[in-house]
């Protein structure tokens, strides 16, 4: 007995020894062919036949609208690998090849980018994305109908403590692979670790408990190593001058732009997520990036507005948080429609005060508000045992359409526009300028995923664990008295429950091109000429019709005296076919396509869902210091009915014009089924859609909503 004891001991370890070599997870290979000119001329004949009815087959506009995703992440972020470690109870590895092949044959994709966070990406990941973007970039021998374009990028990932030192995340996309930067620039610096991706380390631990995947775990923990160990480069020196395989960063994003200014290659930075509270500490707004070193006019031109993370565009006058004139924080008292995490961790605590007299109660309760807020956005650690359920809907906008989680309505893509920094000049002061897109942030390599509403753990960001077996449990010293979270990213724990009720299969950017090659791609990029739409690839024009130089389209600015007039032109998306299309089918093998696209690919119809109204909005960026911005913001400033056509022509013009004026519009589509669409207006009732098994893992948690498509703004300046 002792000796079969001892060779099932050695036995194990020895699995061990070989299970525990961990090593790099390999590109992966590029499967489907680039698609036929043949598929491609039959899709553009559709749109074609579209534009020419809301235009005129005689119109001058020439271009076609392509549709495209901006934000992709593969296994080589960090945070992506995690998430999708077996004790997630989803598929393992999504490669960069893997982006390449569900882009062209399941979200039918015309243009992509690679955007790993450059905190994690290691110099060879980066020389191997850079070969898997010349793969796919291979189309068919016809430049009408090119295939797909792809863009080589990152994510700068910045996460502050305080409201003063958070910059926020910026995407950085290229237009060709030559001249690229020698390595991604972070901004992870050499004393701060892995910042926010510290905190997957303990998903290591569980090897040991799934030993049949120990090596998953194990490719985890030297992927982990590996970063740890590419030595930082060394300050004060040029980029073209440092060693190749040094990790290079930029604590701002001023530093950022200089360092893309050392190279040549054309590139832009586009913000993201903004809204998103995740990580964002309270009290964060656009004021603090309105300054030389937060912004530069010449990059950062474009703004995403939607993502899986859901709506930054709205702007509210709601807050978490008070700051009195020398910093200090109160909690705000609720209102109808906004509920402060501070607050309710007050009245969470007061469901703890059993045995308590009331004066320690109520000292209690002004504990639990004040370390909510000096919490900032890990408040859910004031009390590490309470359920989810009993924070509520706090610090959730209630009438959004598809809120971010924990809003910052001060980082609001609104909020952006109507502000002005006059510091410089009161007569020219400084304002943001921005295009719109949307972009999913996907992190399993699945470019596009807002096609159709499906398979919310695979096509969302709802992630979590299969069982209790494998839940972390956060234990409190005393589970009846607050406690102050840590707010270091990387050793606070998020609130991940609550967030999968606040993800979303993501939206999608849309370009008026002239046409489908990487130079008209990236020219309708710089001209602002693009738009974002909530998934669904609603067509959409916007244009100023009587400018001095004539007819302008969405993304331009322009200083004029007379009252602007407009004209908008909307299509609805096309209904889905269920399933994939017989190209799909024919292009990847079985096994291929389940794993990437789930059985549902883009595959339309030739009926167009109904646009159901256009609404305006009309900013007025402030025009003196202190400007109240409330009043500003008009939304809607017009709602022009569409009576549920598939095609939709509204023209207005604006005859209170006096001063300067940000104008664009929203496309509301006919109601359909969407992830999480429901609002969040009653507190009490307030179900929570869990990543983990707490919710049934195949419920998509479907309600109806009116998917949307929001233009670029028309920046009009009164002389």
């Amino acid at each position: 007995m002792i000796l079969i004891q001892k060779k099932i001991l050695f036995l194990f370890f020895i699995i061990s020894f070989l299970f525990s070599c961990g090593s790099d997870v390999d590109p992966g290979t590029i499967e489907g062919s680039p698609r036929s000119s043949e598929a491609i001329y039959e899709q553009d004949l559709k749109f074609f036949k579209t534009k020419d009815k809301l235009l005129g087959s005689n119109a001058d506009d020439r271009s076609q609208i392509l549709f495209g995703d901006l934000h992709v992440h593969t296994t080589y972020s960090i945070d992506a690998f995690t998430l999708e470690l077996p004790m997630m109870g989803l598929q393992g590895i999504h490669d960069s090849s893997m982006a390449c092949d569900f882009a062209r044959y399941c979200a039918n994709l015309d243009f992509f980018s690679f955007n790993d966070h450059a905190e994690s990406l290691t110099p060879d990941h980066w020389r191997e994305q850079k070969e898997i973007v010349k793969q796919c970039n291979i189309s068919n021998s016809d430049p009408v109908t090119n295939d797909l374009v792809v863009f080589p990028g990152w994510e700068w990932t910045q996460i502050g403590t305080t409201k003063d030192n958070h910059w926020g995340h910026r995407n950085v996309i290229f237009k060709d692979i030559q001249d690229l930067p020698a390595r991604p620039i972070g901004s992870r610096t050499p004393d701060s670790g892995l910042g926010v991706f510290d905190t997957t380390q303990q998903a290591v631990n569980a090897r040991w408990l799934d030993l049949l995947n120990f090596k998953r775990y194990s490719d985890l923990d030297w992927l982990l190593n590996t970063v740890r160990n590419v030595p930082f480069c060394e300050e004060g020196i040029a980029s073209k001058e440092l060693p190749i395989d040094c990790y290079e960063y930029a604590k701002t994003p001023r530093d950022l732009f200089n360092k893309l200014d050392e190279w040549d290659s054309d590139s832009i930075v586009i913000p993201h997520g903004q809204s998103w509270g995740f990580h964002v500490p309270l009290g964060t707004s656009w004021n603090n990036r309105l300054n030389f070193e937060g912004h530069d006019s010449n990059k950062q031109i474009l703004l995403e507005i939607m993502s899986g993370h859901g709506n930054s565009e709205e702007y509210r006058d709601i807050s978490s948080v008070n700051f009195s004139q020398t910093n200090n924080m109160s909690c705000p008292e609720p209102t109808d429609d906004f509920l402060p995490c501070c607050w309710q961790a007050g009245e969470i605590q007061k469901q703890r005060c059993d045995g308590l007299s009331n004066e320690e109660c109520d000292a209690r309760v002004e504990l639990a508000k004040q370390y909510t807020l000096l919490g900032g956005p890990y408040t859910n650690m004031v009390f590490p045992e309470a359920k989810p359920e009993e924070w509520l809907n706090c610090d959730q906008c209630t009438d959004c359409f598809k809120p971010a989680f924990n809003y910052r309505p001060k980082q609001s893509a609104q909020y952006a526009l109507a502000i002005s920094n006059f510091n410089e000049s009161q007569d020219n002061p400084k304002r943001y300028n921005f295009g719109f897109i949307a972009s999913t942030d996907d992190h399993t390599a699945r470019p596009g995923t807002g096609y159709k509403q499906y398979e919310r753990r695979k096509m969302t960001f709802a992630t979590g664990v299969k069982s209790k077996f494998w839940e972390y449990s956060n234990k409190a010293e005393d589970p009846n008295f607050p406690e102050i979270p840590k707010i270091i990213p990387g050793e606070s724990q998020p609130d991940s429950e609550r967030v999968s009720s606040f993800v979303y299969p993501g939206g999608i950017l849309a370009v008026h091109s002239e046409g489908r090659g990487r130079d008209q791609i990236w020219s309708a990029l710089k001209n602002k000429n693009v738009y974002g739409t909530s998934g669904p690839r609603i067509l959409l024009w916007f244009d100023l019709t009587n400018s001095p130089v004539g007819k302008i389209p969405m993304g331009s600015e322009i200083k004029m005296s007379q009252n602007p007039s407009f004209e908008v032109k909307a299509a609805g998306s096309f209904k889905q076919n269920p399933g994939c299309s017989g190209e799909s089918i024919d292009a990847l093998s079985s096994e291929r396509l389940e794993y990437l696209c789930a059985g549902e690919c883009y595959n339309p119809s030739n009926e167009r869902h109904t646009i159901k109204q256009i609404e305006v909005i009309k900013i007025t960026p402030q025009s003196y210091p202190g400007e109240a911005i409330s009043s500003l913001i008009q939304d809607p400033w017009k709602v022009i009915p569409c009576n549920n056509a598939e095609e939709c022509t509204v023209r207005f013009e604006d005859e209170s014009y006096n001063r300067d004026s940000i104008y664009y519009v929203r496309a509301i589509q006919e109601e359909t089924l969407a992830i999480n669409g429901s609002l969040l207006t009653a507190r009490e009732d307030f179900k929570l859609c869990k990543g983990s098994f707490r919710t049934e893992l195949n419920d998509n948690c479907l309600s109806m909503v009116n998917e949307r498509a929001w233009s670029s703004p028309i920046y009009i300046n009164k002389p």
